[in-house]
């Protein structure tokens, strides 16, 4: 069977005739509020050039009230420590065997939506729900689920995206309602009747709004297939800066579905260049120096964990992406410290759980949150009681003497090289011993876009004009040209649009999806980098 059969097959068996009319009718249904949630967050981010964000009067009755979200299934009480991944049959297995509580299986910023992937992630949830997954690879080794299992959350793509494999009426279906909508119709009753639910991590929220169609999207859902409402339970990522002034709003506005909030850290700095990418005063230095000891970071946490806690709901800290190098033990001992320390910092601050991205740091994160928890599931009983003001949130530190060359060079190699695997359909790289998804890129191309539109000077004097970005893009490809990289070209070329384009693009994965389909619908065979790119444009 060739690999178009593989994949025909596979379609039929996912999108069945009947999943496919549940699809259309969520298609019909919020579409049109889908595209005017859209618009209104252009209009936003038009606003923020004019003033900053705040915490709405229009909704201080919310914030105000004393309100509970509903308790936490029994199998999400004991969050401490989460791993992450794409919804691909190995990563899985590891995951889901890793001894963490629980598992996301990621069909958004961590999985390259090539066709393939997407209808082989379905089909591996599918699987793993039913305990029938298994992964043999080329050596003939397979990988099989234990007995203890961690529970299995799933992310769909964000609100932006768009699944141009699944048209309707010649439109492309919201990748939201696609991901969410094939997931839930396949796997809703069966999850139930194994004591579980439909548990879903929401990414990119910017607003209550947004939230609020998510409850409705749920609502209409559990309706049609005659699932229990409020069967499906919803932790959000707050990775905007537009969230993190909503946090009490969007608990409210998923009403029965709500469960936890997580503090998705390199996405949320992303959004507050995405912001304020025209204001000099939101210029930020080095990507390693912003930490989460930085004010308007520590800011942003203390008050996630105030929210969550008054209203009953898990605080889930941020990733630690180490990837364990065994040849090397004194970069892993270094390495884990650092993780060591990062997840002692959450557990004092009151997260209830973290994240990790290898089956390795398990351990160490269990360890450190387990000193404080003890035998408790979480610690909702600790409320931070130092308020947090709005201009606590945008407490952004001076970036004068501290963007250097080295840093500029970092982003553009690293966005080289991410780019080149998400181009070859992966969505999880390991670089650098750091398991990297979309936002890596995302927080590296904004930084660079931000320095080069102010014209900012570097740490050794130099003003980074578009002619100096050229020169160190060159620089950083040719030492990557005959690396192996196969789309070392597109990544280049679509770098540089994201770097060099007048106005700031929002995302960067709209436009590689396009490039991504292209690759697909030729089947490009494999072509090596020219040695230049100084003139590459999308």
């Amino acid at each position: 069977m060739n690999l178009q059969d593989l994949h025909t097959q596979l379609y039929d068996e996912i999108v069945t005739p009947d999943a496919a009319e549940f699809l259309i009718a969520l298609h019909e249904k919020f579409e049109n509020l889908r595209c005017h949630l859209l618009m209104k967050r252009r209009t936003y981010s038009r606003e923020c050039t004019e003033c900053d964000p705040h915490f709405h009067e229009s909704t201080r009755s919310i914030r105000e009230a004393h309100w509970k979200i509903p308790e936490a299934p029994r199998d999400m009480q004991d969050r401490r420590v989460e791993i992450t991944g794409p919804a691909e049959p190995k990563m899985m297995i590891n995951a889901l065997n890793s001894g963490a509580q629980v598992f996301m299986a990621d069909l958004e910023d961590s999985l390259s939506p090539t066709w393939q992937n997407v209808l082989h992630g379905q089909d591996a949830l599918k699987k793993a729900v039913r305990r029938e997954l298994s992964y043999t690879n080329e050596q003939g080794k397979t990988y099989r689920l234990k007995e203890k299992l961690a529970t299995l959350v799933m992310r769909p793509r964000g609100l932006h995206l768009e699944e141009a494999h699944f048209q309707i009426r010649g439109h492309s279906i919201s990748a939201s309602l696609f991901d969410f909508g094939l997931y839930f119709f396949h796997n809703a009753h069966e999850l139930l009747k194994r004591n579980s639910g439909p548990y879903i991590y929401l990414p990119k929220l910017e607003n209550h709004e947004e939230a609020a169609w998510w409850h409705e999207v749920f609502l209409f859902s559990e309706d049609r297939l005659h699932i229990p409402r409020g069967s499906v339970r919803a932790t959000v990522l707050i990775e905007t800066i537009t969230a993190a002034f909503e946090m009490d709003e969007i608990l409210f506005s998923l009403g029965e579905h709500a469960l936890a909030l997580n503090a998705g850290r390199w996405d949320y700095i992303f959004s507050l260049i995405k912001n304020f990418h025209e204001k000099k005063d939101f210029i930020l230095p080095d990507r390693n120096l912003v930490t989460m000891n930085t004010p308007f970071m520590e800011a942003y946490c203390r008050l996630l964990v105030q929210t969550c806690h008054r209203r009953g709901a898990h605080a889930i800290g941020g990733m630690a992406a180490f990837i364990p190098n065994r040849k090397n033990p004194e970069l892993n001992e270094n390495a884990l410290r650092k993780v060591s320390a990062d997840k002692t910092r959450e557990a004092h601050m009151g997260f209830d759980g973290t994240w990790v991205a290898h089956p390795d740091l398990v351990p160490v994160a269990f360890e450190e949150f387990s000193q404080f928890l003890a035998v408790e599931p979480h610690q909702k009983n600790v409320i931070p009681d130092d308020p947090v003001q709005a201009a606590d949130l945008l407490k952004i530190p001076a970036a004068k003497g501290l963007i250097s060359e080295m840093g500029v060079r970092s982003n553009i190699n690293i966005c080289l090289r991410y780019l080149n695997f998400w181009l070859s359909g992966t969505g999880a790289a390991a670089i650098d011993n750091l398991m990297e998804d979309a936002a890596t890129a995302e927080i590296s191309r904004s930084q660079l876009w931000q320095w080069l539109h102010h014209e900012v000077t570097l740490s050794n004097g130099e003003v980074f004009t578009p002619d100096k970005y050229q020169i160190l893009m060159q620089e950083e490809f040719t030492k990557l040209v005959g690396s192996g990289m196969k789309y070392l070209d597109r990544a280049a070329t679509l770098l540089n649009f994201l770097v060099l384009a007048e106005d700031f693009p929002p995302f960067l994965t709209t436009f590689a999806y396009e490039i991504l389909n292209e690759i697909e619908t030729k089947g490009e065979p494999h072509v090596q980098p020219r040695s230049t790119v100084t003139s590459a444009r999308l």
